[in-house]
């Protein structure tokens, strides 16, 4: 791969379709990137510009078939006898050969996603990249525990792979989340199918590279490109020889996942969507709680399951608080997701786009809450955007409880406001909708932060911020949002089964 990071917007584009670009998203079994043996493919339209300049193989349950006979080849091979000391030192390979082509691999996914590569660059990459780093290390050091029994027997409990496992990912954040589960699989021994979002299969592609390079066996990781109902995706969670499944995205898919692997009885995680808010109580730092909850709704369009799409702020400081957040949507540049000043790129779809517009114009045709700005298409964009799945952040104001806009998940650049009286008020707006993924709170006092954290019915709250991480802590939701945790031993958990061996007392 080559660098295109130092490359002006129209650079980057010629040295995308010179040196990145395959003519087509080719699957990756054994170790070979294969056409689909009927030979069909689709067109990748690119969201920003509405062309397309590539196409992806269409798997189904041939491929996923193919891909699953390597998988279970290499399964049985050394692959699952290596040492997790030198598993890791393969791993943590991958993670320094995705540094060393950081700025190919995020001009690559914001050409794909849409996303500004400002963010792709200095987000999304290096966190791929820490994830293999960070997996590497925990499973080389991780450690069983032995109980001595009262009449002198040894029991030690460990750890084994599961064999052949199946990873479904999302299109918002692509290579981000397929290393979120490849990296833990791959310490854990096991071998790996990674079915990759239809709208962004060029980075899963473009890792496929560095597998090999890094020094993984052919088989260990195939990547089958389609779509999900009576494609690859179904084929893929209804296979037997695939013994669980990890899966981010819509939480409809997540419990068609379910009935379909349900006669398999294969082990399932889920990390599904979200209605996230930020809570602002009247003894804040709005220095620090507006800028934060501005980024917590509109960063990557609003397409992240952890975003903030809900404000719920003290009545005594809402007019402050909207003041200050409308001054800070006027700062987001709109453009080209290839251009170093964009701060907000296209959405993934010309059809999300429109979904998105749908909940606005319901707002407008059912006079739900106050539209305080955006609720279009950008005017003024370039002529090579015109036809983009652009839309402006939107901010609708008084919007009551029981409404479609609470309590469903939009997943795009639109952010509701409520007020509340009381910290039991704001628990309540904040645990009344069917997602329970994150949410934040504001507050100087931490008595009441804690309260808050502790009551509502949320997977992970910040506490005066948003989005910190670290991956040795559980992630994941309550409700309509997942089922089980990723992160850390949560993985390595999920990615193994127990075996317990017993030596019998003398």
């Amino acid at each position: 791969m080559g660098s295109g990071c130092k490359h002006n917007k129209g650079d980057r584009k010629e040295f995308l379709r010179q040196q990145v670009l395959p003519d087509r998203c080719r699957h990756f079994i054994n170790g070979r990137y294969v056409d689909s043996a009927d030979g069909e493919a689709f067109k990748k339209v690119l969201p920003a510009y509405n062309e397309s300049w590539f196409e992806v193989a269409t798997g189904g349950a041939s491929e996923v078939d193919a891909a699953v006979t390597a998988a279970e080849k290499a399964a049985a091979g050394p692959w699952s006898r290596t040492s997790p000391q030198d598993r890791a030192r393969i791993l943590r390979r991958v993670g320094d050969l995705i540094e060393a082509n950081v700025e190919t691999l995020a001009l690559a996914e914001s050409l794909d996603s849409g996303k500004p590569y400002s963010e792709t660059l200095n987000g999304d990459i290096p966190r791929s990249a820490k994830n293999f780093h960070f997996f590497a290390d925990l499973a080389a050091h991780q450690s069983f525990e032995t109980w001595t029994g009262e009449d002198g027997s040894q029991h030690t409990s460990i750890r084994e792979p599961l064999g052949v496992t199946g990873l479904i990912t999302p299109w918002n954040l692509p290579l981000y989340l397929a290393t979120w589960k490849l990296a833990p699989a791959l310490a854990q021994g096991n071998t790996v199918i990674l079915k990759p979002a239809e709208l962004t299969p060029l980075t899963a592609t473009l890792l496929c590279e560095l597998l090999g390079e890094a020094g993984i066996p052919e088989g260990v990781v195939n990547v089958v490109h389609g779509f999900g109902a009576k494609s690859a995706g179904e084929a893929l969670v209804r296979h037997p020889g695939v013994k669980a499944i990890s899966f981010t995205g819509e939480t409809t898919t997540g419990s068609a996942i379910m009935r379909d692997a349900a006669d398999g009885l294969k082990k399932l995680s889920f990390e599904l969507g979200g209605k996230g808010a930020s809570v602002i109580f009247d003894d804040a730092d709005l220095d620090l709680a507006v800028p934060t909850a501005c980024r917590a709704a509109f960063r990557n369009q609003g397409q992240i399951c952890l975003a903030g799409s809900r404000l719920i702020v003290h009545e005594k400081i809402a007019t402050q608080v909207i003041d200050r957040l409308l001054e800070n949507v006027k700062k987001i540049k709109i453009g080209d997701p290839l251009d170093d000043t964009t701060t907000m790129g296209a959405l993934i779809a010309n059809d999300h786009r429109d979904k998105i517009a749908g909940f606005v114009e319901y707002a407008r045709g059912e006079r739900v809450g106050e539209i305080l700005c955006g609720g279009k298409i950008p005017a003024g964009l370039p002529a090579h955007l015109t036809n983009g799945a652009f839309y402006e952040p939107t901010v609708i104001a008084d919007v009551p409880q029981d409404s479609r806009l609470i309590q469903e998940e939009i997943f795009g650049p639109v952010l509701t406001v409520q007020t509340f009286k009381t910290l039991e008020e704001a628990i309540a707006l904040t645990s009344g909708v069917p997602y329970g993924l994150s949410c934040s709170v504001y507050t100087r006092d931490g008595a009441r932060a804690q309260k808050f954290a502790r009551s509502v019915r949320m997977g992970m709250v910040w506490i005066n911020g948003w989005f910190i991480r670290d991956l040795h802590t559980a992630f994941g939701g309550m409700k309509r949002s997942g089922i089980g945790r990723e992160g850390g031993r949560w993985s390595l958990d999920f990615f193994s089964e127990y075996k317990t061996i017993t030596v019998a007392g003398v």
